[in-house]
C-alpha cells in the first residue's frame, strides 16, 4: 500500500516543472508554518516575557517581578514589553524607569486601565 502510494506520488511530482515544484514546495511550507505561526501570535509563556524584558535591559529579578504583576492581571498575552512600552508613551518616562515604578508597586492600576478598560 505504502509504496503503491510512493509511485503514484512519485509520477505526480516528475510531471511538474522545477517552477512549479518550487511552488509546490513553499506552499507546503506555508501549510505546516501557518498553525506554529498562528499559537506563537496568540500564545505566550512567562518565561517568553522575561526573556524580552532581558533584552529591553531589566535585570532577571526585574524582569521576574514585572511579569508576575502582568500575569496576576492576566495581561501576558498583551506582552510584557508592549505592556511596558505603552505605559511609559501614557506616562511620558523612560520604560526602564516606569519598569522600576512598577516593582515598587506603582502603575499597576493605569495598566488595567489601559488594557482591561478597568477605572
Amino acid at each position: 500500500m505504502k509504496k503503491e502510494r510512493f509511485e503514484e506520488r512519485k509520477q505526480q511530482l516528475e510531471s511538474l516543472s522545477d517552477e512549479e515544484l518550487n511552488t509546490l514546495f513553499w506552499r507546503r511550507a506555508d501549510q505546516i508554518v501557518d498553525p506554529l505561526a498562528k499559537l506563537a501570535e496568540n500564545h505566550t509563556s512567562p518565561s517568553i516575557e522575561r526573556s524580552v524584558l532581558l533584552r529591553m535591559g531589566f535585570n532577571s529579578l526585574e524582569a521576574k517581578e514585572i511579569v508576575q504583576g502582568i500575569f496576576d492581571l492576566d495581561l501576558l498575552g498583551k506582552g510584557a514589553g508592549n505592556i511596558l512600552l505603552t505605559l511609559s508613551k501614557e506616562l511620558d518616562k523612560d520604560y526602564l524607569q516606569v519598569g522600576k515604578e512598577m516593582i515598587e508597586g506603582k502603575h499597576w492600576k493605569t495598566v488595567e486601565k489601559i488594557f482591561k478598560g478597568v477605572e
